[in-house]
C-alpha cells in the first residue's frame, strides 16, 4: 500500500492557485487542498494524510476525515514536520511505501533517511495536473460512449426516426 503524507501549509504556499486563494481566504485554501487530495486519493488509490501545523494553537491534536482524506492538525508545540516524521516511523513497513509531499529540503532529507520517498510540491502539482487531464479524458470518452447507439441504422431509417421524433 502507498501512503502520501502532505505537509499542508507547505503545499498551500507552493501551489500558485492555492497561494492566491490563501491571500484572500486561508480557510478556503485549506479546503481546496483537501478537495484536491481527495481527487488524488480517488484516482490513485493511495492513502492520503494531510498534516497542518497547529503548534501555535493551544489544545490537543485533532484528527478528522474529510472526503476520505485523513487530516491532522498538530498539537500545541508540535510542528507538521515533527508529526510527519513520527508518522513515517509508525507507518513504515515492508508492504507500505511512504511518500512525503513537501518542498522543505531539510524535511525531505530527514524522511528520506527514515525510508520514505520525497515528492516536492512542484512534482505533486504536476502530477495533479496530469490526473486532471486523465480524468477529463475519461469523462469525455464516457460521454461519447453514452451518446453512441448500440444499434446501427441505415441513413434512411435514421431520417425516418428523426421525422417521427419531430412529429412530422
Amino acid at each position: 500500500m502507498d501512503v502520501l503524507l502532505v505537509d499542508g501549509y507547505n503545499i498551500i504556499g507552493a501551489w500558485p492557485d492555492l497561494q492566491a486563494l490563501r491571500n484572500t481566504d486561508f480557510s478556503a485554501a485549506r479546503d481546496k487542498l483537501i478537495s484536491r487530495m481527495a481527487e488524488y486519493k480517488a484516482f490513485t488509490g493511495t492513502r492520503v494524510i494531510i498534516v497542518f501545523d497547529a503548534h501555535f494553537v493551544p489544545g490537543a491534536e485533532t484528527k478528522t476525515s474529510e472526503s476520505r482524506v485523513e487530516v491532522i492538525y498538530t498539537r500545541e508545540k508540535e510542528t507538521a514536520d515533527e508529526r510527519i516524521e513520527r508518522l513515517v516511523s509508525v507507518l513504515k513497513n515492508v508492504r507500505t511505501q511512504i511518500y512525503v509531499a513537501t518542498s522543505d529540503y531539510t524535511e525531505q532529507w530527514t524522511v528520506f533517511s527514515q525510508g520514505a520517498l520525497r515528492k516536492s510540491a512542484r512534482e505533486l502539482y504536476i502530477e495533479m495536473q496530469n490526473i486532471d487531464r486523465q480524468i477529463a479524458s475519461k469523462v469525455q470518452d464516457q460521454q461519447q460512449q453514452t451518446r453512441r447507439s448500440t444499434i446501427t441504422f441505415s441513413d434512411e431509417v435514421t431520417k425516418l426516426f428523426e421525422k417521427w421524433r419531430r412529429g412530422q
